[in-house]
């Protein structure tokens, strides 16, 4: 499968979507003039990604080499909320008994309003995230 790596600017974030190196990551800050722009391609990747997954053309995930994605946030709107919570619901088709997956949520130790925009989402899901907090440098 094709790695998906877009650039963060001032007003995205940097979304690498890569396979072959286990690296599925959302980093940065996510307000974009577009959003549309920004996440149908990820979503659309995801899409493929799982439907490879699901029809056993894509196998180098798997019990010994789950998938860990990473969501790492200083900021998001409430227009990239809602792609947060569309690209969660389609991580949710990967079977977990042949595919495990673990949603990582990075927050700023003093930044709670952060960790509890995790929690929301992760209710909304019906997932459960790890929460990672983060200290500043």
């Amino acid at each position: 499968m094709q790695k998906l790596h877009i650039q963060q600017s001032l007003n995205t974030p940097e979304i690498i979507l890569s396979p072959e190196e286990n690296t599925f990551l959302i980093r940065g800050t996510s307000s974009p003039e577009d959003v549309r722009a920004l996440y149908y391609p990820v979503i659309e990747w995801i899409r493929i990604f799982i439907d490879d997954i699901l029809d056993g053309e894509y196998t180098s995930n798997n019990e010994k080499n789950p998938i860990d994605f990473h969501i790492d946030l200083e900021y998001f709107n409430s227009s990239s909320a809602k792609f947060l919570y569309d690209i969660l619901m389609e991580l949710k088709r990967i079977p977990s008994d042949t595919c495990p997956l673990t949603v990582n949520w990075y927050y700023d130790v003093e930044d709670t309003d952060m960790k509890d925009a995790g929690n929301d989402i992760a209710t909304l899901v019906e997932m459960q995230f790890h929460f990672i907090p983060k200290t500043k440098r």
